[in-house]
């Protein structure tokens, strides 16, 4: 099991990223799929999740009308489209899934919101 997030950077706030996990290793499309993310000095946060089909999203209460869980099952990818981006949305965000009882992690991408 592989994935490999990019997509991450400074933004000023206000701004917009589109964070991208490209998955392999396992049947993709059968498998939920979550966003989380850590930020310095606090524990890790689960901020969006998506159904393996896609059909239904759930998202943490601070990310909630600003942040879209998406995927792409035909490329093993799933998205995390973030808008009107705050200071406090400054993190290292992950893929994740869990299968088994096992939770398998991407290495992360940063992102930096600050003017």
């Amino acid at each position: 099991v592989q994935f490999v997030e990019s997509g991450g950077g400074l933004v000023q706030p206000g701004g917009s990223l589109r964070l991208s996990c490209a998955a392999s290793g396992f049947s993709f499309s059968s498998v939920v799929m979550n966003w989380y993310r850590q930020a310095p000095g606090k524990g890790r946060e689960l901020v969006a999740r998506i159904s393996s089909a896609g059909s239904s999203s759930n998202y943490a209460d601070s990310v909630k009308g600003r942040f879209t869980i998406s995927r792409d099952n035909a490329k093993n990818t799933v998205y995390l489209h973030m808008n009107s981006l705050k200071p406090e949305d400054t993190a290292v965000y992950y893929c994740n899934a869990q299968m088994y009882g096992i939770h398998y992690w991407g290495q992360g991408t940063q992102v930096t919101v600050s003017s």
